[in-house]
This record gives structure tokens, C-alpha cells and sequence, in this order.
């Protein structure tokens, strides 16, 4: 798996009404293939975002919009910016991801991360528990799902799980790889040391060295080289002539660039880049026709 460019879909709010509401995200995936991205996400919610809208506005389930993408594509890979893994018992979870990559022909990335937004499990009856409860759950997760996306039977025994012999078959590939998201320095940094072939990092442009050196940290104390482990940046993008620093939200200001496609693409060189990430996931607050293929270029050149 290499992502040097990834494109999140964060939101379905398009004003389309719901009858073309599907066919723009299969126009943005496809988009996105065209101009050479290395894999599309959409978010595994089920209400939009506290800082995107309310959370009645639209949101599709992810897999089952992962899995008609997939029919809809023929090469970019597919995946969720990140699994809430609160939300799927994990033999569930191998078998959709299993199940995602026999209809991609191979293109599934499992996305994981510890879920965090307390009122969508509150609400749907997700059971939500502590910081500490979420990441021992991911962590159980992580070792009954590793042998399954390999093919290989999972027996298992934990606090929050237990499996016997639990398997997924068919798997298209001898193992699917994982991605692991989020900014946590041990913990999640941890996670993503011992079970992920990329973490995605939640943080800041400034923040960003420091997160480097605590994941080299968390690979030297398992005994893994750092340079097998991708990393990539999300980030928010706004291509536009007419687009200037000051428009960006405060709160935003270490996670979005806005301007030209050359200044895009300088900014990120400088901000990400050269802090040594290996690639960046972008989404963008409005989707036109043509804006995907925009921000590929600009960001090729970088």
C-alpha cells in the first residue's frame, strides 16, 4: 500500500437532494482516479461532524458506499478515515473488509482508529466507556483482526472480545494493510508501531516533527524500522486564485492551505513534506466538477 495522495470525502451535503446525492460522491471517486490519487476515504459516522454541520445533515454508512464505489472505480484504493472500531464487533469488521477487497479486486485499506464522538454512541446506543476503554478495545480488535486479514483463523480471549477459530473467507489478498489514524504519542503511536503499515497523523502543521520523533520512538521499542512504516497528513485544501490565509477559521489554521495550485502545492512541500510525512489525505470544504483534478496537479508538482 502507498498513499502520496489521498482524498477524503467528509460530507454529502451537496444540495443535490438525496436522488443525486450518490451519483456526485461516484463523480468525485472517479475524479480522483483520473487525476492519479492513490486512494479515496469517506468517514465511518453516522451524523455529520460537530465542526462540518448538524447532525441531521447527510452521512452515508460507510462500507456499504465503500462497496458500491468499488463497482464504480477500477483502480484507486478504498477505505474509511478511520473505522470507528466502537461500532463493528471486530469478526464483523473482518468480514467487511475482507468482503470489500473481493469486490475491489483487491483494493481495501482498513482504516482503524478508537472512535471518539460521544454523542453519535449515545444517541444510536453505541457503548461509548472511557479514553482507556476505547484504545484496550482497539487494541483487542487489532489481535483477533490480524490473523483473519491474512486468511488465518483467530481464536481469542480479552476483556471486551473473545473468538474461536473465527475466520473470513474468501480473502482476496494474502493480507489487507491497515492504517491506523490519530495524534495520540503512546498510545495510538503504539498501535500503529506493532499492527499498521500507515499511520495517518492528526495534528498540526507545527506539531508535526515532534509527532515524527515519538513514532520513531514507539518503532525502535518494538524493534521496527521507521521506514517501514508510511505516514501521511490530513489535511483541508482550498484551491482558489482568490483565497487568502485570513479566510481560514482560526481553529483551522494548522490543518488547512488555501490559494493558487502553485501555492498550494508550495505550502504543503514546506509544511508537510519537508517535515518529513510521506504523503498527505486531502478534503475539501466544497466539491465542484474539476476542484479534484485541480488539487492533483497542484499537489503532483509538490
Amino acid at each position: 500500500m502507498t498513499i502520496r495522495l489521498g482524498l477524503q470525502i467528509p460530507n454529502f451535503s451537496y444540495g443535490t437532494g438525496v436522488k443525486q446525492l450518490f451519483p456526485t460522491v461516484i463523480a468525485q471517486a472517479r475524479e480522483a482516479e483520473s487525476a492519479g490519487f492513490d486512494a479515496v476515504f469517506v468517514m465511518d459516522h453516522f451524523y455529520q461532524l460537530p465542526a462540518l454541520g448538524s447532525p441531521d445533515q447527510p452521512m452515508l454508512e460507510a462500507y456499504t458506499a465503500l462497496g458500491a464505489l468499488a463497482t464504480s472505480t477500477e483502480r484507486i484504493q478504498l477505505g474509511a478515515l478511520v473505522t470507528g472500531n466502537t461500532y463493528r464487533n471486530p469478526t464483523l469488521l473482518a468480514k467487511i473488509i475482507t468482503t470489500l477487497d473481493v469486490v475491489s479486486a483487491g483494493r481495501a485499506i482498513l482504516g482503524l482508529g478508537a472512535g471518539w464522538f460521544e454523542l453519535e454512541h449515545r444517541q444510536l446506543g453505541f457503548e461509548f466507556g472511557t479514553f482507556t476503554d476505547r484504545f484496550n478495545r482497539l487494541e483487542e480488535t487489532l489481535q483477533i483482526i490480524d490473523p483473519m486479514i491474512k486468511g488465518q483463523p483467530s481464536t481469542f480471549s480479552g476483556e471486551w472480545y473473545s473468538t474461536e477459530s473465527a475466520f473470513a473467507n474468501p480473502c482476496y489478498r494474502d493480507r489487507i494493510p491497515v492504517l491506523i489514524g490519530g495524534r495520540g504519542e503512546k498510545k495510538t503511536f503504539s498501535i500503529a508501531a506493532r499492527y499498521a503499515d500507515h499511520l495517518n497523523i492528526m495534528a498540526g502543521f507545527d506539531e508535526l516533527p515532534g509527532k515524527l520523533d515519538a513514532l520513531a520512538k514507539r518503532c525502535d521499542e518494538v524493534g521496527r524500522d521507521r521506514s517501514t512504516l508510511e505516514t501521511s497528513m490530513l489535511l483541508t485544501v482550498m484551491v482558489d486564485e482568490n483565497a487568502t490565509e485570513d479566510m481560514i477559521p482560526a481553529e483551522m489554521r494548522q490543518r488547512m492551505v488555501v490559494g493558487s495550485a502553485a501555492s498550494v502545492a508550495d505550502q504543503i512541500k514546506a509544511k508537510v513534506f519537508n517535515a518529513g510525512v510521506d504523503g498527505v489525505i486531502i478534503n475539501m470544504p466544497v466539491y465542484t466538477p474539476g476542484v479534484v483534478a485541480a488539487a492533483a496537479e497542484a499537489l503532483r508538482a509538490a
